[in-house]
């Protein structure tokens, strides 16, 4: 019963705020526009009539000006190093060249190639001094003997007589680092044996 009544009451209620709200649409769409307002500040804009000149910085270079400028400064100069000089009072004296045989021209064949030669030296380094022959001052004479292979390098070092035994090893060293024109016979390379060469060791 109490839900009939609420419906009775509703329905009309309904009807009239619906009506209400159409109308206050209508009258909101058919509303005359407002007027602007005229009263608003003009914009107003200005256009000189003379045009003004504009400053231009003159930059005119004259020889006068290009002869003023400082020239840059030099570069910085570096010291070239030095190497030290020895402080060693010492010297090694090489003896002269090694004895060679010379050939006999008393009969028996003999050939007149141009291509045969016998051994010649190309670098001679001399020997170092034994340090501890230098700390205690001995000097000494030493006599090597060796071999030239057809390659030109010597072998089979020997010492044939020394002083001293201090200086036997550098003697043998610096002779294995010469090197040789091998002995040429008839266009072919040989053997050179029995060389013989000397070594003074003196200090300064």
């Amino acid at each position: 019963m109490a839900s009939l009544i609420r419906l009775i009451v509703s329905v009309p209620l309904a009807a009239i705020i619906t009506f209400l709200l159409f109308t206050l649409m209508q009258i909101l769409i058919f509303e005359d526009s407002v007027p602007l307002d005229d009263a608003g500040d003009e914009l107003r804009i200005s256009i000189a009539d003379r045009v003004e000149d504009i400053a231009v910085r003159d930059r005119t270079v004259t020889v006068d000006d290009v002869d003023q400028v400082e020239p840059p400064p030099p570069p910085p100069q570096i010291e070239r190093a030095r190497a030290d000089q020895p402080t060693e009072s010492m010297s090694t004296i090489v003896g002269g060249l090694p004895e060679f045989d010379r050939p006999s021209l008393a009969g028996g064949d003999i050939s007149f190639d141009v291509s045969d030669r016998d051994a010649q030296p190309l670098v001679r380094i001399p020997p170092n001094y034994p340090v501890r022959a230098a700390e205690r001052g001995i000097e000494g004479r030493c006599e090597v003997t060796f071999d030239v292979t057809p390659e030109g390098n010597p072998t089979n070092v020997r010492i044939l007589s020394c002083t001293n035994s201090l200086f036997e090893r550098e003697t043998i060293r610096a002779v294995e680092r010469w090197r040789y024109e091998p002995r040429v016979q008839d266009g072919v390379a040989q053997w050179r044996r029995g060389v013989v060469t000397h070594f003074d060791y003196n200090l300064e």
